[in-house]
């Protein structure tokens, strides 16, 4: 079975996010030969960007802060309550540091378990026509198009795509991964329940990335 995975799937690990035991546990399946995880490269590379914007947001929230903190430290009847903030404020900033840790060691499993959808020409034409049929993000359609074309030239006998975002609700597009035996899954504990049923027999290695 092909498990298609995506940008969303690396953030729940990363964040240890209310999923992410579903996540640990299909990535798991995937280091056994128990299924073949398959993700865009796209999916690999934004995640860092998704960071960066929540680390950036924390910088400026913590300078705030210490801004307002400051002035508040200056009034007798505050200074004393205040004492805990300094910690809460410091974690802003440390969260940084591991999620980033806990990022790069995610990265590190699915390369070394996952085939990676490489983008070519024709995924970067077929991202232009998913933008049109399904009312997608550049970079949702990106992810669709390497998707599908996947699909088109893998052929598996099995696949399903893990994808929490509604953008991909679209009934034309839950029809065309459908057409080729691939089934939309909304979370990723239902995504983990689907794959590890019957799961056995050891795949051969991937075959080189598209």
């Amino acid at each position: 079975m092909n498990v298609y995975l995506e940008s969303n799937f690396v953030i729940e690990l990363a964040l240890l996010q209310e999923q992410h035991a579903s996540c640990d546990a299909l990535l798991a399946l995937g280091e056994a030969g128990r299924v073949r995880l398959v993700i865009p490269a796209f999916s690999l590379a934004e995640p860092y960007q998704t960071l960066g914007r929540r680390h950036g947001d924390r910088v400026r929230t913590k300078v705030e802060l210490d801004s307002h903190l400051r002035l508040l430290a200056r009034t007798r009847d505050y200074s004393e309550r205040l004492s805990g903030f300094e910690a809460v404020t410091k974690l802003l900033i440390d969260s940084q540091d591991v999620e980033g840790k806990r990022l790069e060691d995610v990265q590190v499993r699915l390369l070394r378990n996952a085939e990676i959808i490489v983008l070519d020409r024709a995924i970067l034409e077929s991202a232009l026509r998913c933008q049109e049929n399904y009312g997608l993000s550049p970079t949702d359609a990106l992810v669709c198009a390497s998707v599908l074309e996947h699909l088109q030239r893998a052929s598996p006998t099995e696949s399903c795509f893990l994808n929490r975002d509604t953008d991909f609700d679209d009934p034309d597009l839950v029809e065309a991964l459908e057409r080729q035996g691939c089934k939309l899954l909304r979370s990723f504990d239902a995504g983990y329940n689907y794959a590890a049923r019957d799961r056995l027999i050891r795949f051969p290695e991937p075959p080189e990335s598209l």
